[in-house]
């Protein structure tokens, strides 16, 4: 009970987070781990407990995705199961010592993402046609740091799409929806065949990610951006510092 409780909790608050701001794998992933999931198996449960929310987003922007170019979201999504599914296989051979030595890194390197992501979007914006809308590479690099590790990557697909030329932030925000909602079923439909989801505390996750979710929306309304930012940067900060002392102390 205590364990499920746990799960809840971080599930619930993720689904806020990515509700409000983002950051919501900082919990899922690390409570899974705290409760003895191992730490690749942690990974594949934490992207199935978050998958629901894209599809929400994803219907949410309909109306700009249908005016949005057929044959480059088409492209774009090809690439994204393309990408999605080499890093879901890449993770079923990650052995979790492996897996839980890059970790630290990716946490980091998500929170910095999410911290300096404003900074990100104008470097991107500045850069406007820089890469090609739909540019194979890029696309596909995407997609593999997203379907291996899900931190940030709403914040790294916005950028992406600022150098391929995008400026009406719905239309990217429907882009970026329908591309993780992809990728994360590529993942999950993955990670279920290998058997690799635990699926009870995936279950109580994304009931709780759901309700989270749903509730963030008035708490997005009525706090500063500033806060939720910090909250959310701060609660990076600390889970990578825990990672990365639980990688040098050898637990």
């Amino acid at each position: 009970m205590d364990a499920a409780a746990l799960l809840a909790g971080a599930a619930f608050l993720a689904g806020a987070l990515n509700t409000v701001a983002g950051g919501g794998t900082f919990l899922t992933f690390p409570a899974l781990v705290s409760v003895g999931i191992p730490p690749v198996a942690a990974n594949a449960t934490s992207s199935v407990a978050v998958f629901p929310g894209y599809l929400g987003g994803a219907l949410g922007f309909r109306r700009e995705l249908r005016a949005f170019d057929r044959r480059l979201l088409l492209r774009a999504t090809a690439l994204t199961v393309i990408g999605g599914l080499a890093a879901s296989l890449l993770l079923l051979v990650s052995s979790d010592a492996a897996f839980s030595a890059v970790v630290p890194f990716l946490l980091a390197g998500a929170t910095a993402i999410f911290a300096f992501s404003n900074r990100i979007q104008r470097w991107a914006r500045r850069r406007s046609r820089m890469v090609a809308p739909g540019c194979a590479s890029s696309t596909l690099a995407v997609a593999i740091y997203g379907g291996y590790f899900n931190g940030g990557l709403g914040i790294v697909l916005l950028a992406l799409f600022a150098l391929w030329g995008l400026r009406e932030i719905h239309a990217m925000n429907g882009l970026k929806s329908v591309l993780s909602f992809v990728l994360s079923a590529v993942s999950v439909l993955t990670f279920s065949s290998a058997g690799l989801v635990a699926w009870p505390e995936a279950l109580i996750m994304m009931a709780a990610a759901v309700a989270g979710g749903y509730l963030g929306a008035p708490l997005a309304r009525a706090l500063p951006e500033r806060a939720v930012r910090g909250v959310v940067i701060g609660v990076g900060a600390t889970m990578s510092a825990i990672f990365f002392y639980r990688l040098v102390d050898g637990g």
